[in-house]
């Protein structure tokens, strides 16, 4: 395995593919990253290196020096990725190659390199853009796929996947900050949504289709909750067994609470408010509205009075109201007080249209200005930082329909475009100068959400809101899992009545990275407190621990879980239905409510849920069978 980068993600990948997977990797970073910011991992990073020994020891034992080659890592520094540096570290013989600079253009040309040197190779990129995203991840399938039908090979193994980290780590952010929010994966039209459930005192919470972890023991204390790793008695249980859940009295859950097929997703823009209503503002829309009842009313009771027309009526009421010289002399009183509410009503329309001019002329003068928080906003979620990530949960906490201020530092910000285009009041200035969060109004926030790529500017932004509102919900972005900690659990003990959250994007991204490059399509993951559930699509056949089995016999606690059955044909898209003849097949070609006695055969495809170490025993196992035949 080669990964290249220039990040944290790219350190805690490797890792990852190390420490769980136990694969030989190489990794690629720029002189600059491997002399000034050393690979910090902390305590996740030791664990692996642990784990990795045990692992290689164990091998040793087993297989001697005739048997695999031990799982290492070798760090190469090379200033960019070019076809010579892709050569010296064996991209030609590589099982997968992961480009997860910060740099799309990089990602991009990199591959395109790898894939002409090696056509046989699986690639897993990491693009910002999604839509071109989707153009590459095509393009690239199909130089593999040209590349097999001239021979150069069967069972061709070179998928390309292109993932974002953003969009990886954004749903769990936006859900963290918010109580009681769901976690979603959503790709392709799959949508698997996971609650968070809190029983009362002595009873079990509502599993729901299938209990997923059951949260700590101290979760339900704001200042114990996310305290554990995921070991050990007080922890995190993932994917537990129906005696664990029955056991677990007044113990937090996270249940499945849907997977369907939501269909192909509406375009951006479609279906949200009409252009008269992005002109003008709500009030300014009342008023002409009333006006307009009241040119109605007018015409009524003239068409009443004087038995006219209604086309007759509406013109002299409108003749009226604009005040053109035609007075009512002569005629009886009820049409004189008429014409003078008409033309009261003609006084109350001038100063309407003029606000409504001026309103339509600002509109198009000040489309690049930036909105202001308005006054008597609460309740709100202030967001730091509209970068890459801020970016993203700015997008998904809009999608919720859940208000949000945004502070940012630097007026050219690539968030400050999606701000305006959501209407998002954004407060331009440096989170850690006196007066920015306050007009954030950060005293009536609900949670502060600190995403800035700094975890000083984080942490400051932090200490001070606590001192603003001790009681306010604070979710932290921080790159180091050792400062994290200590940070953690400072604030937890500091301030026992609020809720503390500590993340870090490239642990929440890694477990995909990682599953994409050992060749199966991860489809999402989801936070449970720190550690981390993934959902993958994974072939029946090739695995012992599936193929043959029912979908009882199939779940092992703790490591992996049926979900679902994907019944479209091989090669097709969800959403297509069936064979005519076949039953039970809904259009989705999903099938979650699997009876346990239902055998998984070698054709079936599944949707399980399962820990990176599931998935890599999994993955491990199948790849061992393959070596030794």
């Amino acid at each position: 395995m080669i990964v290249c980068g220039d990040d944290g993600l790219a350190h805690r990948l490797a890792a990852e593919l190390r420490g769980v997977y136990a694969e030989q990797v190489t990794l690629v970073v720029p002189p600059s990253v491997r002399r000034v910011r050393q690979p910090v991992v902390g305590r996740a990073r030791a664990a692996s290196a642990a784990l990795l020994d045990r692992v290689v020891n164990a091998a040793v034992n087993r297989t001697g020096a005739s048997g695999e080659p031990a799982a290492s890592e070798q760090v190469v520094e090379a200033p960019e990725i070019t076809e010579a540096v892709l050569t010296e570290v064996g991209a030609d013989r590589a099982a997968a190659l992961a480009l997860v600079f910060d740099d799309d253009e990089t990602n991009i040309r990199a591959a395109l390199t790898a894939r002409r040197l090696n056509p046989r190779i699986r690639l897993v990129l990491r693009l910002y853009n999604r839509r071109l995203g989707q153009h590459i991840e095509e393009l690239l399938d199909q130089t593999a796929a040209v590349a097999a039908g001239d021979g150069q090979g069967e069972g061709l193994d070179a998928s390309t996947t292109v993932l974002s980290d953003a969009d990886t780590a954004a749903p769990a952010l936006a859900a963290t900050a918010l109580a009681g929010t769901s976690k979603v994966v959503q790709t392709e039209g799959l949508v698997l949504r996971a609650v968070e459930r809190q029983p009362r005192p002595g009873e079990v919470a509502d599993p729901g289709l299938c209990t997923l972890a059951l949260l700590s023991a101290t979760s339900n204390d704001p200042a114990g909750a996310d305290g554990s790793e995921g070991s050990g008695e007080h922890g995190p249980h993932l994917l537990p067994d129906e005696a664990a859940v029955a056991s677990a009295t007044g113990r937090g859950t996270v249940v499945l609470e849907q997977v369907s097929y939501s269909g192909p997703s509406l375009p951006a823009g479609r279906g949200g408010v009409p252009p008269f209503a992005s002109l003008f503002s709500r009030r300014l829309r009342w008023s002409l509205a009333g006006l307009v009842g009241c040119v109605l009313a007018l015409a009524v009771g003239l068409m009443i009075v004087t038995d006219e027309h209604p086309l007759y009526a509406t013109y002299i009421t409108l003749l009226d109201l604009f005040g053109i010289n035609d007075p009512a002399l002569h005629q009886s009183t009820a049409r004189q007080v008429l014409q003078l509410l008409s033309g009261l009503v003609g006084l109350l329309l001038l100063p309407v249209l003029l606000a409504a001019v001026l309103e339509a002329l600002g509109t198009f003068r000040s489309a690049s200005a930036l909105r202001k928080p308005p006054r008597g906003l609460g309740g709100h979620v202030v967001l730091l930082g509209l970068g890459k990530i801020g970016t993203r949960v700015l997008t998904r906490l809009r999608e919720l329909n859940i208000p949000v201020v945004c502070v940012e530092s630097d007026p050219d910000a690539r968030g400050l475009a999606t701000a305006r285009r959501l209407r998002v009041p954004v407060v331009l200035g440096d989170v850690t100068q006196e007066g920015v969060l306050e007009a954030a109004k950060i005293h009536r926030a609900h949670a502060l959400l600190a995403l800035t790529s700094a975890d000083t500017t984080n942490l400051e932004a932090s200490l001070y809101a606590r001192s603003v509102r001790p009681d306010l919900r604070v979710v932290l972005r921080l790159y180091d899992d050792d400062f994290a900690t200590a940070v953690y659990r400072t604030l937890r003990a500091a301030h026992p009545n609020a809720p503390t959250r500590s993340r870090s994007v490239s642990h929440l991204a890694a477990p995909a990275f990682a599953g994409a490059m050992m060749g199966r399509q991860i489809l999402g993951a989801i936070p449970v407190e720190r550690r981390v559930l993934l959902f993958a699509e994974v072939d029946v056949a090739g695995h012992p621990q599936l193929e043959g089995r029912t979908a009882g016999e199939a779940f092992r606690a703790g490591a992996w879980r049926v979900l679902a059955l994907n019944t479209s044909p091989p090669g097709g898209r969800r959403g297509e239905a069936g064979p005519p003849g076949e039953e039970r097949v809904p259009a989705s070609g999903l099938v979650w409510d699997l009876p346990p006695a239902y055998v998984l055969g070698p054709g079936d495809r599944v949707v399980l849920a399962a820990t990176r170490r599931g998935l890599a025993e999994l993955l491990g196992r199948r790849r061992r069978e393959r070596a030794g035949a």
